[in-house]
């Protein structure tokens, strides 16, 4: 497993963040906190960027402004907006079809260019049936 960083370095990576994204990045953390109080915020080194894990990696939230990978442009990330990726998002139920695979088989995206994008109750929802899904995962004792 990669090492993580710490809270420290996600906040500080959130306040060098620009203003817009930002403001996203704190809210979709806030949801994803309240929603998911058993789980571990984590952050990968290397992006220090928050990763929530309980039993598996269960969602993350990603502004553009931090590449994904080497190759990838600003421009083109910044017209998504700030994702909130569902690592098992292919177990999720997904009837509205808010979820987006774009060609991934396993991790889902919604993405929110906006505060007023974010829909409270629908994140929540998600959230709560992503919590659902990682219980699967749960390692029994024998």
């Amino acid at each position: 497993m990669p090492p993580f960083a710490s809270a420290t370095d996600i906040d500080n990576m959130i306040a060098a963040l620009p203003r817009d994204e930002r403001v996203l990045v704190t809210r979709l953390r806030t949801l994803v906190t309240e929603c998911l109080p058993k789980a571990t915020e984590k952050a990968y080194k290397d992006q220090a960027m928050p990763f929530y894990t309980r039993n598996r990696l269960i969602c993350f939230i990603w502004p553009p402004s931090v590449a994904w990978e080497a190759n990838t442009h600003y421009e083109k990330q910044k017209t998504k907006g700030v994702a909130l990726g569902f690592n098992q998002g292919n177990l999720m139920s997904n009837d509205n079809g808010i979820l987006l695979a774009e060609g991934r088989k396993q991790v889902y995206m919604v993405y929110f260019k906006k505060l007023a994008d974010i829909d409270d109750n629908q994140i929540r929802a998600l959230l709560f049936e992503a919590a659902l899904v990682d219980e699967q995962f749960r390692k029994t004792s024998p």
